[in-house]
């Protein structure tokens, strides 16, 4: 499925999987969502995302351990700060990417990683949108399914092997599916 990791390994195949009610409440804040995807490329404090997210450290600390507690977000190891004082960053597992977006046995999915994303696109401004696709269409429950798993699949694939343009920029993006109020 990928290149042979160090020692000759090949990486397992990743899946989806329905999140579990910690990991499905986890979710359900735009702050922990954002968080998560900050910490993705970099280790941040509780310092730092509280600066990047315009709150204080005690609020972002409140859903950092929330994150860690639901295994989505994990302690990195302790470093020295600009001023000598010891810090602790996290990380994102990056498990969220593998996670159907409801827990098991619920129809019910968070909003709050399209408002994350609506906080993300506002603060980057309207000329970073780099490609966009508005449709309206007929589809049958299993049109549904099939339209998300195909999409998923090319999506999947591109995350799993991310790694591999890590010098190239990095771009944001959502798919929402959504049926329309009339």
């Amino acid at each position: 499925m990928g290149e042979p990791e160090q020692g000759g390994a090949v990486p397992r195949a990743r899946t989806r999987r329905p999140a579990t009610v910690r990991e499905a409440k986890a979710l359900a804040h735009p702050m922990r969502v954002r968080i998560l995807r900050l910490c993705l490329s970099q280790e941040l404090t509780n310092k730092e995302l509280a600066d990047r997210l315009e709150t204080t450290p005690g609020t972002v600390l409140y859903h950092v351990r929330r994150l860690v507690d639901a295994g989505l977000l994990s302690p990195a190891p302790v470093r020295t700060g600009v001023g000598g004082a010891l810090e602790k960053p996290y990380r994102s597992t990056g498990q969220t990417w593998w996670l159907d977006g409801s827990p098991t046995g619920t129809d019910t999915v968070s909003a709050a990683p399209v408002e994350a994303f609506q906080q993300e696109l506002d603060e980057a401004g309207p000329e970073s949108v780099r490609a966009y696709a508005r449709f309206v269409l007929h589809l049958s429950d299993e049109h549904v399914r099939e339209l998300d798993r195909r999409i998923l699949a090319v999506l999947d694939e591109y995350v799993a092997t991310d790694d591999q343009r890590s010098d190239q920029p990095r771009y944001a993006g959502v798919f929402l599916l959504h049926r329309p109020a009339d």
